[in-house]
């Protein structure tokens, strides 16, 4: 075999091994949790070895020397993780196996060991889509914080790719934010983002709201207004899938 191709083998497994225990880290540490093995164990297979049969995968925004927006002390970054955690939960409630792909507060852009280039935020952005293109999930959601020059600006925005199914998953998804914020926003076709322009699973990200809003700056940081906002995406997540099926 010959190095491009041993190397490939290699970063796949790599893949496989760090999300496999990226769940299984993050499952052991909820007290009493059990981890069924044919839920979250990698089928690892000699050709291909990658995560298999992923509903959904949860791509959270920034993380480690990336903070994303701000305001004040707090950082957007922290706000994704929240929520994510959040909405993994929902999601895993209802039935779906779901992956995450940073439980903790550190750049993607270190685990890019493949891309040649010297920006840390392309590196970030390719390591997330090579990671969607590995796990090949149904449909993965990236969460992120909006900000605006005028406060006065507020809900939830869900960007798509130009594509049929995306599109859709994100009608489901900004439905149901718009719901709980009481906004009538349309969700926003897109193709300059890095994302949704290299994912190949349908792809949305999921402004959550903007943090120069005082009142989605309160939904965004407290728990139970998080968990609302979760269930929500959980909710247009869900009745996508269904429609799927």
């Amino acid at each position: 075999m010959s190095w491009p191709n041993l190397w490939n083998q290699a970063m796949k497994l790599v893949i496989a091994a760090m999300l496999a225990l990226t769940v299984l880290t993050f499952q052991a540490g909820r007290a009493g949790a059990a981890v069924p093995e044919s839920l979250y164990l990698p089928e690892l297979k000699s050709a291909n070895p990658a995560i298999t049969s992923v509903d959904v995968l949860i791509d959270v925004g920034h993380g480690g020397i990336d903070g994303g927006t701000s305001y004040g002390d707090l950082l957007e970054k922290d706000i994704n993780l929240a929520i994510a955690k959040k909405t993994y939960e929902t999601l895993r409630r209802k039935g779906y196996v779901v992956l995450m792909n940073r439980m903790d507060d550190y750049a993607l852009s270190g685990e890019n060991l493949w891309l040649k280039s010297r920006s840390r935020h392309i590196k970030d952005l390719a390591q997330r889509s090579h990671l969607c293109n590995e796990i090949k999930p149904k449909i993965m959601i990236s969460l992120h914080v909006n900000s605006a020059r005028h406060s006065s600006k507020r809900g939830a925005i869900v960007i798509h790719q130009i594509k049929p199914q995306s599109e859709q998953l994100a009608k489901s998804v900004q439905a149901a934010l718009n719901a709980l914020y009481g906004t009538s926003d349309k969700p926003v076709p897109s193709r300059t983002f890095y994302l949704l322009k290299y994912s190949k699973a349908p792809t949305v990200i999921v402004e959550m709201g903007f943090i120069t809003n005082a009142e989605d700056r309160r939904m965004l940081t407290e728990a139970q207004s998080q968990l609302r906002i979760a269930e929500a995406i959980a909710a247009g997540v869900e009745q996508y899938l269904q429609q799927k099926k």
